[in-house]
């Protein structure tokens, strides 16, 4: 386990880190969150019944547009070639909650955990955008990255 900050050099500054010297190799990260809402918001989503349109469609646009456009908003991230990304938007009526899961795959030098997190704020944060007029109590929570895949520090799942 890394026992040190990579984005800090020596004098404790924030710099870029080089991944020139790694192989270019597949990588895959998946991530995923929880946006609560009151039954009534969740009924109008999966009914389809909401007059701005289709919530979850609108949502899983956003959470792609975001995960390509990470490097211009965490300052310190590599922009990435991504290949793949899948994004999965779950009404669940026991939790009256939509979950969402992001999975991102790249064949390049440092991986896409950032962008699968992206993907995951942004489409859960589009939904609240799209249902606050209903529901403006809604909670975005259980946001955190699910496993990695790739690289030189090979696979990382979170524990059970």
């Amino acid at each position: 386990m890394k026992t040190h900050l990579t984005h800090l050099n020596q004098s404790g500054e924030a710099h870029m880190v080089d991944v020139g010297g790694k192989d270019v190799t597949a990588r895959e990260a998946v991530a995923e969150g929880l946006i609560r809402m009151q039954p009534e918001t969740l009924r109008l989503i999966v009914t389809g019944g909401h007059k701005k349109g289709d919530v979850l469609a609108v949502a899983r646009v956003a959470g792609i547009m975001a995960a390509k456009k990470t490097a211009e908003l965490v300052p310190l991230c590599h922009a990435v070639p991504i290949s793949a990304i899948e994004i999965d938007l779950a009404p669940d009526e026991k939790q009256s909650a939509v979950r969402c899961r992001v999975t991102v795959r790249t064949q390049a030098q440092t991986g896409v955990e950032m962008e699968a997190l992206t993907a995951v704020e942004i489409a859960l944060l589009t939904i609240y955008d799209m249902c606050k007029a209903v529901d403006r109590g809604m909670t975005i929570t259980d946001i955190g990255l699910v496993s990695k895949s790739g690289g030189k520090s090979s696979d990382w799942k979170r524990p059970s």
